[in-house]
């Protein structure tokens, strides 16, 4: 009797402390999901304040361009579109724009097919893409992408800035004789290099 008496006292106080463990748990899984949701709430609103970039063109040039360099144009319009509502939305947005910008690699029109202007788009290509990496990681962090988007700004004038002065170089006057010697040089270029046969009679 007495044995069945300490058994039963001894169930009881282990259903106990198993029911306040179990409600201590659930209170403090709900603390920290608590936590994370605040946090990650701060994150989006300090993403969703240092997301802005300058999606139209700062120069005629620039402007121009839009009209006959389509991805160009697509890039500049996907920059001007800022996501809403989630995270979600900024990590697909910056999926989208790592898309756009490695396009204007492959299409650079011939009048900016230089080094300046390839070293320039070769430097805000690794931006963006660093950008994309950063947003979809697990702990984001928020004020590295802010960074990023001033840095991406910065290149985006740097570029335009450079098509801009090409453009205005183009513009200028050939210095006498330098038209002539162009012309030459063309007319060196088209003489077929044919090597002479041999088997062909000589005049002496």
């Amino acid at each position: 009797m007495q044995f069945q008496m300490n058994y039963k006292f001894a169930f009881f106080f282990f259903l106990t402390f198993l029911l306040f463990s179990c409600k201590n748990e659930n209170e403090n899984r709900q603390v920290e999901n608590a936590k994370d949701a605040q946090k990650k709430e701060l994150i989006f609103s300090n993403i969703n304040k240092g997301w802005v970039f300058y999606g139209t063109p700062i120069n005629a040039t620039s402007e121009a361009s839009m009209a006959t360099w389509t991805e160009w144009r697509l890039f500049l319009a996907e920059l001007a579109q800022k996501p809403k509502k989630s995270i979600g939305a900024f990590q697909q947005k910056a999926k989208a724009l790592s898309k756009k910008v490695e396009a204007l690699n492959s299409t650079i029109p011939a009048k900016f097919d230089q080094p300046q202007i390839k070293s320039r788009i070769a430097t805000l290509i690794s931006k963006v893409r660093l950008l994309d990496l950063y947003i979809h990681l697990d702990k984001i962090p928020d004020q590295k992408i802010i960074g990023l988007v001033g840095e991406i700004n910065l290149e985006l004038v740097s570029l335009q800035r450079q098509m801009e002065k090409i453009t205005e170089k183009s513009k200028i006057p050939l210095e006498e004789g330098e038209s002539d010697l162009m012309k030459m040089l063309d007319t060196a270029r088209a003489i077929p290099n044919v090597k002479p046969d041999l088997n062909e009679p000589r005049i002496e």
